[in-house]
């Protein structure tokens, strides 16, 4: 049953007061240009009459960014962090000590994007028609970024991933960011983050994608949040929506897998199974192929009300979850 009163004007109404978790700005590799810059992405998302976004760089700690924004644009609030990629060497416990103290302080860690094992060790290309994982085409890719990714250990976890562990749950206003690894190494981040008292965990976004019912399950009861982002469901699933690497011949193609196919429903469905409490949806959006931020945000909006999502479960999701994780 779909809910009355649906309309443009509802979808840009339920984003005042409404939080980005998960927003891409500029600047960026010159390969994979980004349609905002930081300023653009404030001041529009203000205007919106949004409370807040949280830039997240592959590359930087993003708190820099918001800490120069936040002395120039006036009426929001914009947060930053720390993907923990290779160019951090990967899991870095200097890197997040010293993020946490720099500008206005980490508000995440995350455990990586490209740099994750999971995602290194499928990346590759399709050569004369046929599949081949990066890291077996080109050995420095091997040698300097397979070697170097993230894993996350089912037993007990290595130095550097207790020490960060023990950083972020030593600093209750941060919180961790599962990153993009595999079904299973989220399920034990989200158990090693209970186990060390860390109380705000956010399961990224690719991961639901991956994860069995009760993989997400085990997840939730942990108290974690499900993360889901529109840049994985629009027209342009299938081009390189952005680059990592500088080396042009690192470029990945789709991964192929046998993954059923996620869409916009299956958040709809996961927001009624898991609970709104438990979920969170942002825009993961900022590359040039694809609508602004705000924009996204409201087509995300829109689209789960055209998917009999009440308002009210709408209203967690964009706002209240992420004002939670931001102690706003």
């Amino acid at each position: 049953m779909l809910p009355e009163g649906r309309s443009y004007e509802l979808s840009a109404e339920l984003l005042k007061g409404a939080v980005d978790l998960h927003l891409h700005a500029g600047p960026h590799l010159k390969t994979s240009p980004r349609s905002v810059d930081p300023f653009q992405a404030a001041i529009q998302a203000r205007d919106a009459g949004m409370a807040a976004i949280v830039y997240m760089d592959v590359f930087e700690m993003s708190n820099g960014t918001s800490w120069i924004v936040n002395r120039v644009v006036d009426g929001i609030k914009t947060f930053g962090g720390i993907n923990l990629n290779t160019v951090y060497d990967g899991v870095n416990p200097r890197a997040v000590k010293t993020a946490l103290y720099y500008g206005d302080g980490a508000k995440y860690v995350a455990f990586g994007t490209h740099s994750t094992h999971w995602m290194t060790s499928r990346e590759g290309q399709y050569v004369n028609g046929e599949w081949v994982p990066s890291h077996v085409r080109f050995p420095k890719f091997r040698d300097e970024e397979l070697a170097r990714s993230i894993k996350i250990p089912e037993g007990k976890p290595t130095p550097e991933i207790d020490e960060v562990l023990q950083l972020i749950a030593d600093h209750p206003d941060v919180y961790l960011i599962t990153g993009h690894v595999s079904a299973a190494e989220a399920v034990r981040l989200c158990e090693l983050g209970h186990d060390y008292g860390i109380h705000k965990v956010v399961v990224s976004s690719t991961i639901p994608k991956l994860s069995t019912a009760e993989q997400l399950k085990k997840m939730v009861d942990t108290g974690a949040y499900l993360e889901y982002t529109l840049a994985g469901y629009t027209h342009s699933t299938g081009t390189r929506k952005t680059d990592y690497y500088v080396e042009l011949d690192y470029a990945s193609d789709p991964i192929p897998g046998n993954y059923p196919k996620f869409t916009i429903k299956n958040v709809a469905d996961h927001i009624r199974e898991y609970g709104a409490d438990h979920c969170i949806v942002a825009s993961d959006l900022g590359v040039y192929t694809l609508p602004p931020p705000v924009e996204g945000m409201r087509e995300f909006v829109a689209c789960l009300l055209d998917l009999g999502v009440s308002t009210e479960a709408i209203t967690s999701v964009v706002k209240t979850n992420p004002r939670r994780l931001l102690d706003l």
